[in-house]
């Protein structure tokens, strides 16, 4: 059985490779018999306007061709409705398919996989987390981490990963323990003071780094990592672990593992899926099975 497949393509991810991953992707799903259809907006409101319109209209799958903020764009359109999902990864980080063990930078052969999964009716059932009205797939950042995003994303200069790289050191230079409070489900809120918590219904953000290394998508529940009060001496220790995930080994690092988080310190910013959510508090949830992945 065939049907329309809706691609909805991000044209600068992994600077152009988005827009030139969707033929490659286009060609094997209509090699398969189904009529492609590529959707790209303007900017990231009217894209999601076009995949939730194609949702709507009944398209047999939406297809993400793009980086991690291009499919955290998908999920918004996707979350909850049935309408199975489809990921061309072709960005910088990739993690969302990593994770999920989609190929990566490979957008022919992620669209013959695509293809296999849809003819054979195969969808994982994924989990999601919710805070808000926003959907995530991977992780909830919040503390060191944001404050690096939030002063990337004010500087202007150096362009591109390196701008970073330059705010990490800043952030470094003026690093405090934050006050934060915290509720794990039902449990009574309490007073810690941390360094970053990351909320993980995947295992990796930021290209690799494995934050919340034990963290699989269809389990229920969140992986919490806490990284404590340290030093700018014990954070340059800890950090390169994370790309192995051997972090939580760590005495200043806690894992705990919930269905629902509340967080709040002031002056503190959330992203999720690398895409910023908002000022704390936040409260995050899981909603089992609100997604359903081709793979």
């Amino acid at each position: 059985m065939t049907s329309e497949i809706t691609l909805v393509v991000n044209p600068a991810a992994g600077r152009g490779r988005g827009a030139r991953a969707a033929e490659p992707a286009a060609g094997a799903l209509r090699e398969a018999g189904h009529r492609v259809r590529v959707v790209a907006g303007a900017d990231a409101a009217e894209a999601l306007d076009l995949a939730r319109a194609a949702v709507a209209g009944g398209t047999g799958a939406l297809i993400a061709v793009g980086g991690d903020g291009m499919v955290s764009l998908a999920l918004q359109a996707v979350a909850g409705t049935g309408t199975p999902l489809g990921v061309v990864a072709v960005g910088t980080g990739n993690d969302f398919a990593r994770v999920s063990g989609l190929p990566v930078r490979d957008p022919a052969a992620a669209g013959a996989a695509i293809a296999r999964a849809l003819a054979e009716g195969r969808g994982r059932p994924v989990d999601l987390g919710r805070t808000g009205d926003r959907w995530f797939g991977t992780v909830l950042a919040s503390g060191f981490d944001s404050r690096v995003n939030d002063r990337g994303n004010r500087m202007r200069w150096p362009v591109g990963r390196f701008r970073y790289d330059l705010a990490m050191l800043a952030e470094l230079a003026a690093l405090r323990p934050i006050p934060y409070t915290v509720a794990f489900d039902d449990a009574p809120e309490r007073e810690i003071e941390a360094t970053l918590i990351a909320v993980g219904n995947g295992s990796s953000y930021g290209g690799g780094m494995r934050i919340c290394a034990d963290a699989v998508m269809d389990d229920g529940l969140f992986d919490v990592c806490v990284v404590g009060p340290c030093s700018r001496s014990t954070l340059l220790r800890v950090f390169p672990r994370v790309y192995r995930g051997t972090h939580p080994s760590h005495p200043v690092v806690t894992v705990h593992r919930a269905a629902r988080v509340r967080l709040a310190a002031a002056d503190v910013t959330g992203y999720a899926d690398g895409e910023r959510i908002g000022p704390l508090p936040l409260e995050a949830e899981t909603v089992p099975g609100a997604l359903r992945l081709l793979v």
